[in-house]
């Protein structure tokens, strides 16, 4: 397991720690329930370093992205960003990506535990193009401010500090003494939050200035109970390597207007053709238990099988259990009446939109 850069002052503040796909993350400070309203209610503060970070450089870096992923990257002016994948020749999903155009670079922010993977993929069509893949990691930590107050506390950081209008948008502060800062703008929740790439040598700066200024520090927990009360799937919990990309990814990741990538050919045929047999949807089970049901807990549509969870999480919003999951096209309308089998027993569940309402 690699540890957080920060370990040692995340145990100090009472982090309890687990691992996320060979990743060290804080799991929880003691309170994920507190840490869960600072995200809903206040601006709850995240140390995200245990995501992957790729630079991608040279002349012809972005032209390259644009052949490797789903979204549009060639159009994309400098302080501009976009959400994309990259998949494979038929379509499977390899990662997905936040990826922003900076001055003299595009820096890619994906899952933990995937830099070497999405390094190798990208490398592997890298023929005569000026394109070199750089590891970011270790020159720059990632902090994340989630919550209403979020952009207020992020802009008490200093007077430089210039927070996004948009979603996807990013731009660079010199602040004196944190140094070089991207300030950036991701929808990692529904409700707006800012990620701040800061120097690896400032993170605990940065942190400390961020809870003196009226965050709180929140963990992984606090973090996949909001992501799946709001709709969001996350690669490696709900969609991998088995999926093909729509049927996991909504319109903001995937252009059908641009031109050639890998995998392309595939994506392009299953909108013209017709659709894909199952696709992510949001349920809502039944009952006043806590307990959610396990990852691949299977899904019943008079006692035929018609998919499986993925993520599920009691809610603190709508005092229920809610899950996401695959469920086959003829299952997944909404308001559709389903089944989820537990070693418990069988728990009714029901089709629902996303995000979950109250």
């Amino acid at each position: 397991m690699t540890p957080l850069p920060l370990h040692e002052f995340h145990q100090a503040a009472g982090a309890v720690f687990a691992e996320v796909n060979g990743q060290e993350v804080a799991a929880h400070y003691g309170d994920s329930l507190a840490e869960y309203a600072a995200l809903r209610q206040g601006a709850g503060v995240l140390d995200l370093s245990y995501r992957g970070r790729l630079c991608v450089l040279g002349a012809d870096a972005q032209r390259f992205l644009n052949g490797q992923v789903t979204n549009n990257v060639k159009d994309l002016h400098i302080g501009q960003g976009c959400y994309a994948a990259l998949v494979s020749a038929k379509g499977k999903l390899h990662s997905d990506l936040n990826i922003y155009r900076l001055e003299n670079e595009m820096l890619l922010d994906f899952e933990p535990g995937l830099s070497g993977p999405v390094a190798q993929r990208l490398e592997k069509f890298i023929v005569a193009e000026d394109v070199q893949v750089i590891d970011a990691a270790s020159a720059c930590g990632l902090l994340s401010v989630q919550g209403p107050k979020a952009a207020e506390v992020v802009a008490s950081l200093s007077p430089r500090i210039v927070i996004p209008p948009s979603a996807m948008e990013v731009a660079r502060v010199e602040e004196e003494a944190l140094g070089e800062i991207y300030v950036a703008a991701p929808p990692r929740l529904r409700s707006k939050g800012v990620d701040l790439f800061v120097p690896a040598g400032a993170m605990k700066e940065a942190v400390a200035r961020l809870l003196a200024r009226g965050g709180r520090l929140c963990g992984w927990q606090a973090l996949e109970t909001a992501r799946i009360e709001d709709g969001l799937p996350r690669f490696g919990a709900d969609m991998d390597e088995t999926n093909l990309a729509p049927e996991a990814l909504d319109a903001r990741a995937i252009s059908y207007a641009k031109g050639c990538y890998i995998g392309q050919e595939v994506i392009a045929r299953i909108r013209t053709y017709g659709q894909v047999a199952k696709s992510l949807r949001g349920l809502r089970l039944a009952g006043d238990g806590k307990e959610a049901p396990a990852k691949g807990s299977k899904l019943f549509l008079d006692q035929k099988e018609v998919g499986g969870v993925t993520s599920a999480v009691w809610s603190p919003a709508l005092q229920a259990v809610v899950a996401l999951g695959y469920v086959r096209r003829e299952a997944g309308r909404t308001g559709t009446a389903l089944t989820v089998r537990t070693p418990g027993g069988d728990i009714p569940a029901q089709v629902v939109e996303l995000p979950f309402h109250q």
